[in-house]
């Protein structure tokens, strides 16, 4: 994830949008090495050598840029991980009847990044993920209440028993993201938004419910899971969405 807002050049509206090297970073030329770069580093996971040292060496061979070191990363994952996830992943039709917890910052931030042209990646698992992060920062966009309402209107048509919805207390302007997530409930659906010093152990944990995110050390932990930015761009494709898959060579 992503917590950095970039300005347009008036300085007036504020976007998630694509780093301004992207379009070099990730230019097709560029898109056969970090595919297999991703590979490659999924080679090192799955034997058990650490991740640093792993992309340390890949990275080194490939002569990645920082962004594209984080991009290899967000995207690799060993195939223990990669079977285990897609084992549990559940497809749209599937989520009916069911009770399902949101790894807030985590979807809400891919999908300003989609909405407003940046970086989206696919990596070995399939899910979508962005190339930002929030460290303890966050800052509404002009994407924001866009991504929140498409979530509650794709929510509202999906027979879903309950949402909860997890935000990172500590994190900056989270109690207005969850204001904001509390206006558009949909009618009809258990809508419930918390702010938790820990969200990430609760989802971990949540297995009686599924889990809404992309975060790879939850979807190593927690039970069935969705990807809510792929089911939102997928509903309602997305002219500027940039999507790159990097996890396409050899599965």
């Amino acid at each position: 994830m992503d917590g950095t807002a970039r300005s347009s050049p008036a300085g007036k509206k504020r976007h998630r949008g694509r780093h301004p090297a992207d379009e070099t970073l990730f230019a097709p030329a560029r898109l056969p090495a970090l595919r297999t770069a991703v590979n490659e580093l999924s080679w090192l996971l799955e034997r058990g050598y650490s991740e640093s040292s792993s992309l340390a060496l890949v990275g080194d061979r490939h002569e990645l840029r920082k962004r594209q070191r984080k991009a290899v990363l967000h995207c690799a994952c060993s195939d223990r991980a990669r079977i285990g996830r897609t084992a549990r992943k559940l497809s749209w039709s599937e989520l009916a009847g069911r009770h399902l917890a949101i790894d807030g910052f985590n979807c809400i931030i891919t999908l300003e990044t989609a909405m407003s042209g940046g970086v989206v990646l696919v990596g070995r698992d399939g899910a979508y993920r962005d190339l930002s992060s929030v460290h303890g920062n966050y800052r509404r966009v002009e994407e924001t209440h866009s991504a929140v309402t498409a979530v509650a209107n794709l929510l509202a048509g999906c027979g879903v028993a309950s949402v909860h919805w997890l935000l990172d207390r500590p994190v900056s302007n989270s109690g207005r993201l969850k204001a904001l997530i509390e206006q558009v409930a949909p009618s009809g659906i258990p809508w419930q938004v918390e702010l938790d010093y820990n969200p990430d152990r609760v989802l971990s944990e949540a297995t009686d419910r599924v889990t809404a995110t992309s975060d790879a050390w939850i979807l190593d932990r927690c039970g069935p899971w969705i990807d809510l930015p792929a089911a939102v761009v997928g509903d309602h494709p997305i002219d500027q969405t940039w999507i790159l898959d990097l996890g396409v060579l050899h599965g």
